[in-house]
């Protein structure tokens, strides 16, 4: 429960109606002593919806009394002096183990302890805390069972339920108790009472828990490895302040000081989520080091969580990754939807790849599609085009459902799996047409609900597997839809002219057969984003050394305002064939070399992606041939080496022409080498 606070509940203008409740239960008789015996000028006004102005009023110096950054005052000294008294009687030599068995006794015989298992709502506890007062050793069990019982309730419930808590006198009463005596208290108790008074929603900024943070830094030098577990999953909640800000650095210092003497997996885990992304780098190294000589006792558990905590963190340790990803690998039917899924997510976020990981869970995902919904299918095929990795099974066999039942799907799950298909480039085979003419239908089902973004979003992603339905292009062309996207804001335009260029080259390259002509409109395409690219650093140098003397090279040429090709190289054709061609420009193989990332093809593999498999097929139909080389292959290799390497890609043909004189040249080699070792 995130912090609910003073202006959601001053919200309500039906505060005296519930409020009637209590003061009705006070008149049955049964409860009216139980609130006079706390005289109401002695309370402090923690937090009460009641007296919102005056907290306001009286409070706003109280609730950062107690910050420990910076010098404080002699009124802050003086206000603290009987928490400090309480504190000094807490760290006396009083934990013997006989007395705390006699207090566990105690403890469970008393009446309020043994009634509060049976309360169902907050409501009950305060109602039970007013007849029985907790002692000290109490308090941290009723604020942890308000929160318990809160958290099995629907969200309207909860909400309900805690306006009537806020509401409840008892509440004020509990935690001015909490406050009173957080210095007799275990340092355990003070770490679950502030956990669970956030949970709960009492303000940050209340004297309450500033005063629970203040003890907390106080003792955190005494906090064994459990408090120091359950004080980070507070923190990790919390919003910024300047006692928070204190007790997260002094938690990185204790941490540090300690880490060699953690011998919990899950304390490790949870304190490295609360030190969060802004951890130095030469603690998360320290971390990682202690994580990877307690690796052995990673359980399943575990090593989900491990994951999912290095992406909160921001730290990627890929032997970590390897040692968890290895043991989700083994034990993939024991992990349920959503923590398989949150692990991929948190894959993503790594830039952690292993192919044989993704191939494994892309063959489960594949055997769980009838058990699975297809929005979880969906979300999974979601993650995996952002990985830029290709599951083939699991594409395969999701393409067989949709073709079943296309309308099953809602309208985001089909936008899903139109840009899954096309941008991952996945070809379904002699089923590719019936899978693009099943969704047809489905999408055009949609066209009422759909926003004009979400219309482009179809056709772009169809146009690109090479499917043109004339319903969905009449509709995103016709006027009174071009019209909304003049309003489209700055931020989003450059994606939107983007797919509206492909869009036309794809009608005006590719001609498919429409009812009647469709064009899109120049004003919704801008200019052209493509002719500015950097140039590749040596590849103009190695294009030129390629090329022999009856053939000529453009460097840097804009097709069609859209494509750019880093090098053109026309080669003469040989005289047969040439003397059969009318035309000069067909005379000459045109042989376009385009050099891009690794990225543009799926993670693994050679196969373009989406946009990139449009402009192969684009410059075949323009009369090209395409070569593809990447920038880590150039520059992974001397320099020396690029030519020969160009030359092998660009010229195939002359390699295997030369093939055959090598093979012999180096069998002959052989022959004289055996020859002189015989004699």
């Amino acid at each position: 429960m995130s912090a609910w606070g003073a202006k959601e509940v001053a919200r309500w203008g039906c505060l005296c109606s519930r409020r009637s409740l209590w003061q009705q239960s006070k008149l049955m008789g049964e409860t009216s002593t139980k609130y006079t015996s706390f005289p109401t000028q002695q309370l402090a006004h923690i937090w009460t919806t009641r007296h919102r102005q005056t907290c306001l009023e009286s409070s706003l110096v109280s609730s950062v009394r107690f910050y420990s950054k910076g010098t404080i005052p002699s009124e802050v000294l003086e206000e603290k002096e009987p928490l400090s008294s309480a504190l000094l009687v807490s760290s006396l030599p009083d934990d013997d183990q006989s007395e705390e068995t006699t207090s566990k006794e105690i403890q469970r015989a008393s009446p309020l302890m043994d009634r509060l298992k049976r309360c169902g709502s907050p409501s009950d506890v305060l109602e039970l805390t007013s007849q029985y007062p907790p002692t000290y050793k109490q308090i941290s069990s009723c604020l942890t069972h308000l929160c318990f019982c809160s958290k099995k309730m629907s969200n309207d419930n909860r909400r309900y339920e805690l306006q009537l808590m806020f509401e409840h006198p008892g509440f004020d009463i509990l935690l001015q108790n909490a406050m009173k005596n957080v210095g007799q208290m275990r340092n355990e108790d003070v770490t679950y009472s502030v956990l669970s008074m956030v949970n709960l929603g009492v303000p940050q900024g209340s004297r309450v828990i500033q005063t629970f943070l203040r003890t907390c830094q106080e003792n955190l030098n005494n906090f064994d490895e459990k408090n120091l577990s359950i004080l980070a999953s507070c923190l990790q909640n919390m919003e910024q302040s300047n006692n928070t800000d204190a007790l997260k650095e002094g938690l990185r210092m204790v941490v540090e000081a300690r880490l060699p003497g953690i011998k919990n997996v899950m304390a490790l885990q949870t304190t490295m989520r609360m030190l969060g992304k802004d951890t130095p780098l030469g603690l998360k190294r320290k971390l990682e080091a202690k994580a990877l000589s307690m690796s052995d006792q990673f359980s399943l558990p575990n090593s989900q969580h491990m994951i999912t905590t290095m992406a909160t963190m921001e730290f990627s340790s890929k032997p970590l990754l390897d040692i968890c990803s290895k043991k989700i690998q083994e034990n993939l039917n024991g992990i349920p939807f959503n923590l398989l899924f949150k692990a991929m997510q948190s894959y993503r976020e790594l830039h952690y790849r292993d192919v044989e990981l993704f191939t494994r869970i892309s063959e489960h995902c594949a055997s769980m599609i009838d058990i699975w919904s297809k929005k979880q299918v969906a979300l999974f095929l979601s993650v995996y085009e952002r990985l830029a990795f290709c599951p083939d099974a699991l594409m395969e066999a999701f393409a067989g459902k949709v073709i079943e039942n296309p309308k099953a799907l809602t309208l985001k799950d089909l936008l899903c799996v139109v840009k899954v298909y096309s941008t991952l480039n996945y070809d379904l085979q002699h089923r590719q047409q019936q899978f693009l003419d099943s969704l047809t239908p489905a999408l055009v089902s949609y066209l009422p609900e759909m926003s004009s973004f979400e219309l482009l979003k179809a056709v772009y992603h169809l146009c690109l597997l090479g499917h043109f339905p004339p319903v969905l292009l009449e509709h995103l062309l016709q006027s009174s839809t071009l019209e909304k996207f003049k309003s489209t804001l700055p931020r989003f335009l450059g994606n939107q002219e983007r797919m509206f260029q492909t869009v036309k080259m794809c009608l005006h390259l590719e001609r498919p057969l429409l009812p009647r002509p469709l064009a899109v409109p120049p004003s919704l395409l801008g200019a052209s984003v493509l002719g500015g690219r950097a140039v590749i650093p040596g590849l103009s140098q190695c294009l030129e050394s390629v090329i022999e003397a009856d053939m000529t090279l453009q460097e840097r040429v804009l097709l069609e305002g859209f494509y750019l090709i880093d090098g053109v190289i026309a080669k003469p054709l040989p005289s047969h064939l040439s003397e059969t061609e009318s035309s000069g420009a067909e005379s000459s193989r045109r042989i376009a070399v385009v050099c891009l990332l690794s990225s543009s093809f799926c993670y693994g593999t050679s196969k373009p992606r989406g946009i990139l498999a449009l402009k192969i097929r684009h410059l075949k139909t323009l009369g090209y041939d395409p070569v593809l080389v990447t920038e880590q292959e150039l520059q992974s290799m001397p320099e020396e080496k690029r030519t020969d390497f160009l030359k092998d890609r660009i010229f195939p043909e002359l390699r295997s022409e030369t093939q055959p004189e090598a093979e012999q040249l180096d069998k002959n080699t052989n022959q004289e080498s055996q020859t002189v070792q015989s004699t």
